[in-house]
């Protein structure tokens, strides 16, 4: 059997499609191997969206290149969103590539890799996967991504997605609920939802209810704890939408709502709309419709023209909006995008500087937010070994997002790993909270507390 190794790259949407792929490639007999050095294909799922991304693919590309000039690689395979942006180039540049494949090729994936010296591909431009496609997850057991569709239709200054994924192509609400059971049925006690923009889901197919429709359709699956929304437009996020979160007991009080910033002039020039007032009053309602929700944003630092009044704007936004998890980005410039004509006028040193103020700022919000938990009794989803610490075990309650929020962390025992477990929370840092759990008795000691804790808060 041919041994194929992954290295993928990049958003959840991103990862969702290399698991499509290694679901092809294994039905096809492929041997998936976590061991990049015994690998005789090497597929790289390249992200391109920013410069940071598309520096990091390429990094994986070389390293790619060189195990197939000195290991058991025979053949290079380049996948995702840098293909789209520069296909050509690559194929040039880099003679150790052998096929590349773009975002509507991935579930071609197993046909180039048995071809000869060339093959020809017919990509779909309205391609969109379905409960019918082969996946492969790589998430832990209980948690997986479910992406309800594909591309976008706005036309934001700074983003280059709709060139390199399409407009947008939603899946219907029988086809995400029919995947939803298969992923119950493997084992998946939580689903995070995601696509470009959530909040447009159906709007392809004439229905702008779909998503509300969909949330209350998940509700009714068996078996599934928690789903979650993420990547939820400001402008399309309707009162039918809220009810439905607040009314439909598996559906986690979280809300992942990127906002970009809240300077209504620099939001105009980002084709964004809005401004801290309106989006002031977009949380309070939503706070009020759903109470307790947990509420993420990200922000854009440093966009041509954010001058000190403007990033004040942000600053003050960020202060007054409380938000449970924030992450912050610096602009770079993008070929294609609106925006790039601008050029990039603000210094790389004051875009960094703005953003770590954006992140003390929420740093302290978290900790006090996190710091209303302590003595509550709430549930958590166990998912193992901490990978910083053997002193820990981690999990996540409802409010916190993998990978991109914070842990539930449990010392001192061995609660079982993938069930949701009730917990008490004894302690708050920003980022984290620290736990005991109810029943099954960790015997959790406060020294066992600071020893890991100081541990993990010196690789911050």
């Amino acid at each position: 059997m041919t041994k194929v190794g992954f290295m993928s790259l990049g958003c959840p949407k991103n990862l969702v499609d290399s698991e499509v792929m290694l679901g092809h490639l294994r039905l096809k007999g492929y041997q998936i191997t976590p061991v990049l050095e015994e690998a005789q294909v090497l597929v790289v799922n390249t992200c391109g969206f920013i410069d940071a991304a598309k520096q990091e693919s390429v990094e994986a590309i070389l390293q790619a290149a060189s195990m197939k000039k000195e290991g058991a690689c025979q053949k290079l395979i380049v996948a995702g969103c840098l293909v789209e942006r520069y296909r050509d180039e690559l194929m040039a540049e880099m003679p150790e590539i052998d096929a590349c494949l773009g975002t509507r090729d991935i579930e071609q994936i197993a046909e180039v890799i048995g071809a000869g010296a060339a093959f020809e591909l017919n990509p779909n431009p309205d391609y969109l996967y379905t409960e019918q496609s082969p996946r492969m997850l790589t998430t832990p057991k209980a948690s997986a991504y479910l992406k309800i569709s594909e591309g976008c239709d706005h036309a934001c200054a700074f983003c280059v997605i709709p060139r390199l994924r399409g407009g947008q192509r939603s899946r219907s609400v029988e086809s995400v609920v029919a995947e939803a059971r298969n992923l119950v049925a493997q084992g998946v006690l939580e689903i995070s939802l995601v696509g470009q923009d959530t909040t447009d889901y159906g709007r392809d197919f004439g229905d702008p209810d779909a998503l509300e429709k969909l949330v209350r359709a998940l509700g009714q699956v068996e078996g599934l704890r928690w789903f979650r929304i993420h990547y939820a437009y400001p402008n399309r996020l309707t009162d039918g939408l809220l009810h439905a979160i607040a009314e439909t007991p598996n559906c986690a009080r979280y809300l992942d709502m990127p906002l970009q910033h809240a300077d209504a002039a620099i939001l105009k020039a980002m084709a964004r709309g809005g401004s801290r007032a309106q989006f002031l009053k977009l949380l309070e309602k939503v706070r009020r419709i759903v109470p307790g929700i947990a509420i993420r944003s990200n922000f854009i630092v440093g966009f041509p023209g954010e001058d000190d009044a403007a990033f004040e704007e942000l600053k003050a936004f960020v202060k007054e909006a409380r938000f449970d998890h924030v992450g912050v980005f610096t602009y770079s410039p993008e070929e294609g995008t609106s925006a790039f004509g601008l050029g990039d006028p603000i210094p790389k040193r004051t875009k960094e500087s703005r953003k770590r103020r954006i992140l003390e700022l929420q740093q302290k919000i978290a900790r006090e937010k996190n710091q209303e938990k302590v003595g509550q009794v709430i549930e958590v989803l166990v998912e193992g070994a901490h990978e910083e610490t053997d002193l820990l075990v981690k999990g996540r309650h409802a409010g916190q997002a993998p990978d991109i929020d914070g842990n539930v962390l449990l010392v001192d025992g061995a609660p079982q790993v993938n069930t949701i477990q009730k917990v008490r929370i004894v302690k708050a840092h920003a980022y984290d909270l620290i736990g005991e759990v109810e029943e099954g008795g960790l015997e959790a000691s406060t020294a066992a507390y600071e020893t890991a804790f100081k541990a993990r808060s010196s690789t911050r």
